[in-house]
């Protein structure tokens, strides 16, 4: 009888294999459909819980990733000017008013500009930098542009994030990394960089020993021959066993502060993969959203979450031998499909990374939050998380739309809970179910009153096999309130 239940389990687990491998992908982004003219928004199309109610503020936004507030409570969106797909506009800081729009300020092709805060009289916005590198720019209320960091290391795969103030006056912001999994490889080229900067790649925060794995691929860039790349190298350049890759600052994967006038940057803490997110709890922690591992490139990761971080000073957070706390090679949970598992790049870590506050579905994007506040909105200390939405195919294969949402998550459970979603029984942007609620979400945040929910919507964003296809002006900025209380 056990040889035939283990015969019976290896054909059950055979054929279950070959659905997977036989069933495409159907993500959200490739079930999208582009509107030919704008986009239908319609609050009605979006559940919320009993008592709360959601109206549209703004639309016909490009692209845009974030929301602040001034000290009156004026309305403030950035638009990002540059998009996946490598679509370029012009980034802006605009005032939300009387049902229109003015610009403060325009950036140069340098985007993306990826969210602002209101600090000291000044607006702070995070630039992107896949053209020059990332910066930290003071906007004054004149449109009058600062830079009070630059350089930083921000041209690949992810972006400089955030940014937020802390209770300290200082400005928090994160630093994506430049690849996937700290391999560059076809996939970089696809997203655009690599063709552009052939020499770009990860750099560590500190001085790091290596296994010497390295991966082989076609050369890309000469188009013949093939190519062995190791971790933290350039494209094409192999890694021995043991050697050290020196640590300097700025780095990849990285949260950093800094002064409101500028000056030298403070390491935070290390080893994430993409902080996209930053805020501060009402007891002044700071958490941050990792958008974790894809299933591409030449060290692919299958079934990664995105976790929620509780960011300790100091703290190694385990990118790139890491996921939420598990290490990549045990077991098979970060094995792709008919691959090997990835191997470790890392001989020895700087500590044991921590468990994550708490860990959003694989390729959700956890991206832009906040912690509510007033009791009057409910859920005080609860963090409200927006969830761009899967990538897939580029990001990996997805079965079922994952995202498109906003969440509340208790981060001293982890337990997490939908707030807001498109009404029915299936997930998706609004395009895919042909209805006018959320596509996108990239940002949630909490006015200075703390009685509403700003939630930014970047709009339309299909995916193919050949990338990334943004939709302009259908970005929409919405607002939650609470009616009864």
């Amino acid at each position: 009888m056990g040889k035939i239940r283990f015969i019976c389990m290896f054909i059950m687990v055979a054929c279950l294999a070959g659905c997977y491998a036989m069933r495409p992908s159907s993500g959200g982004g490739g079930q999208t459909e582009l509107a030919e003219e704008g986009r239908r928004v319609d609050p009605a199309d979006i559940s919320l819980p009993f008592g709360y109610r959601i109206e549209v503020v703004a639309t016909g936004l490009t692209f845009p990733t974030g929301v602040t507030f001034d000290e009156k409570g004026n309305v403030y969106v950035v638009e990002a000017g540059y998009s996946y797909g490598e679509v370029w506009e012009t980034p802006r800081l605009l005032r939300v008013a009387d049902g229109g729009l003015r610009v403060i300020a325009e950036g140069g092709e340098n985007g993306p500009w990826t969210g602002a805060v209101r600090h000291d009289g000044a607006f702070y916005v995070a630039e992107g930098g896949e053209l020059e590198g990332g910066r930290i720019l003071r906007i004054a209320d004149n449109g009058e542009i600062t830079t009070i960091a630059d350089h930083l290391p921000s041209r690949g795969d992810h972006h400089t994030n955030g940014p937020v103030a802390g209770r300290d006056g200082l400005i928090y912001f994160g630093i994506g990394t430049a690849t996937n999994s700290a391999i560059v490889g076809e996939d970089n080229l696809k997203f655009g960089w690599l063709k552009r900067y052939p020499g770009f790649h990860d750099t560590a925060c500190r001085d790091i020993r290596l296994t010497g794995e390295n991966y082989r691929s076609k050369d890309f860039l000469k188009g013949t021959g093939e190519v062995s790349t190791g971790a933290f190298a350039p494209f094409g350049t192999a890694t021995s066993k043991g050697q050290v890759i020196k640590g300097r600052i700025p780095c990849n994967g990285a949260v950093f502060r800094v002064n409101p006038d500028g000056g030298d940057l403070k390491l935070v803490a290390w080893g994430f993969r993409n902080p996209f997110g930053l805020a501060f709890s009402p007891d002044g922690e700071l958490f941050v959203t990792d958008n974790g591992y894809d299933d591409r490139g030449s060290r692919p990761v299958f079934g990664a979450g995105d976790p929620l971080w509780l960011v300790k000073e100091g703290t190694w957070y385990g990118w790139p031998d890491y996921s939420a706390g598990l290490r990549l090679d045990e077991g098979n949970q970060f094995k792709p499909f008919l691959q090997e598992k990835p191997r470790l790049l890392l001989a020895e870590y700087p500590n044991h990374p921590p468990n994550p506050a708490a860990i959003l579905p694989v390729h959700a994007s956890a991206d832009g939050f906040d912690f509510s506040r007033n009791e009057s909105f409910g859920h005080r200390g609860e963090a409200f998380i927006a969830l761009f939405g899967d990538q897939s195919p580029a990001t990996g294969k997805s079965l079922g739309a994952v995202g498109f949402k906003v969440v509340r998550v208790d981060v001293r459970t982890g337990v997490i809970n939908e707030f807001a979603a498109n009404s029915g029984k299936k997930i998706g942007p609004a395009s895919a179910l042909e209805s006018s609620g959320f596509e996108r979400p990239i940002a949630a945040r909490f006015d200075p009153s703390g009685e509403a929910l700003y939630v930014v919507d970047f709009g339309i964003l299909k995916e193919t096999e050949k990338g990334a296809e943004p939709q302009r002006k259908t970005g929409v900025l919405w607002r939650i309130t609470r009616e009864v209380k």
